[in-house]
């Protein structure tokens, strides 16, 4: 049987990452996928904020990998007319395939075994069963995904938590056309314009002209009677002419609930989609993913795998837990609600950007008062935003005190399902 001090389940970006630095860490890694490693992961083109790049010791994109950047994000209610626009939100546009490849040929480069094709199936203490045969591992990182592997032992995700999104990068049928498209709602060729709220509250189209390309990005909760983001994405194609064939993307589900308040079971520990460290208010985890994927390699380096998940709740538990809020009361919105929303400054481009960034918003006086008299214009929505304003400001203080000590995680879990 090969041992290993860290076995990694899951080639993804979060995956790869995580090897990638275990190795630099000295510590001997295998990393596995179900899949071929040239799928792992994901197949499209993915929003991730530059600074998860660098937290997570990463290099920033560069050259094909890089799609876009420093670009204007236009927020549409529904078709319009109502729009913000985010000139400056530090969010980059990542050809997923491109970066998980970097990302596992960096782990190679350290000394990680990669191995494709390769499908976990039971966990026996230290010895892992897979379809290759029994290895061995003081520590197993499951980072597996929505499907999962099984090894961390977590209840499934509601399907009312579960965001179906897909992805396609097309030709263009007619420049021109597309050109035109863009123009009548005010954007710029390589601007971003993204239609919200068009089923339901939580559902988008994105759409982006990078060159003689179109990315389109669709999003819904299915569960809640919408369109799929595959079915949205298809009608949208088929009312617009314009757009050409399809070069490459993909489609998933995408689990929108808080982070699991247990990221650590025994020897196995949990990363990513399978940790619930998704942004759920816009469905993205590849930078929380990447940042996780560090702190995982900083607490096995020290022997302390419960340092991760107390390294990770501290810092981003309260933000993540507090826009969950944000995603169940943007769930309950209509377009109408929408429209008020931003009419009456309470959506605007400070929230907005912090949001892209996955941060909580830093509000001044002057934008608190102008929130105040903007939420006096919508009483009743007011009532709503109100609660759903203590209950974020309420998480991220709890999230601060998650136990140092893991006997007293029961207690924490008991409190904080309550809240």
């Amino acid at each position: 049987m090969r041992d290993f001090d860290v076995i990694v389940v899951g080639a993804g970006t979060a995956g790869a990452a995580a090897a990638a630095d275990l190795s630099w860490r000295g510590l001997k890694t295998l990393c596995i996928d179900r899949r071929p490693l040239d799928g792992a992961g994901a197949t499209w083109v993915n929003a991730v904020p530059r600074w998860a790049f660098d937290d997570a010791g990463v290099a920033q994109p560069a050259g094909d990998e890089l799609l876009g950047e420093g670009h204007r994000f236009n927020f549409v209610c529904g078709y319009g007319p109502e729009k913000i626009t985010l000139d400056e939100h530090g969010v980059l546009e990542v050809d997923m395939r491109l970066l998980v490849a970097r990302l596992q040929a960096l782990a190679r480069q350290r000394g990680a075994v990669l191995e494709g094709n390769t499908t976990a199936l039971a966990c026996r203490g230290d010895a892992l069963d897979t379809s290759s045969g029994p290895v061995r591992g003081r520590w197993i990182v499951d980072a597996s995904g929505l499907a999962g592997s099984g090894l961390f032992e977590a209840p499934p995700v509601a399907r009312e938590d579960l965001c179906v999104a897909a992805q396609e990068m097309r030709e263009l049928a007619d420049p021109a056309a597309a050109r035109a498209f863009f123009a009548r709602h005010g954007v710029e060729p390589g601007d971003t314009l993204c239609f919200t709220g068009i089923a339901g509250g939580f559902s988008i189209i994105n759409v982006r002209l990078e060159g003689e390309h179109l990315s389109i990005l669709c999003g819904s909760i299915p569960a809640l009677g919408n369109p799929s983001g595959q079915k949205m994405l298809d009608q949208f194609v088929a009312s617009n002419p314009f757009i050409g064939p399809r070069r490459f993307g993909g489609a998933r589900a995408i689990p929108l609930a808080r982070p699991r308040e247990r990221l650590v079971r025994g020897n196995v520990i949990a990363l990513g989609d399978v940790a619930g460290q998704v942004f759920s208010a816009h469905g993205s985890g590849i930078g929380a993913g990447l940042v996780a994927a560090r702190m995982v390699g900083e607490a096995l380096a020290k022997g302390r795998p419960y340092d991760y998940a107390v390294a990770w709740q501290r810092r981003f538990g309260g933000t993540f837990a507090a826009y969950d809020v944000v995603r169940r009361f943007s769930q309950t919105l209509s377009e109408t609600d929408l429209r008020e929303l931003m009419r009456a400054g309470l959506i605007d481009p400070i929230s907005a950007t912090a949001a892209m960034q996955q941060r909580f918003p830093s509000l001044g006086l002057r934008s608190s008062i102008r929130r105040l008299q903007g939420a006096a214009s919508v009483p009743k929505l007011a009532l709503r935003f109100g609660p759903m304003l203590a209950k974020m400001a309420a998480l991220l203080v709890f999230y601060r005190s998650y136990p140092s000590d893991e006997r007293l995680l029961d207690t924490w879990i008991s409190a904080a399902r309550r809240l």
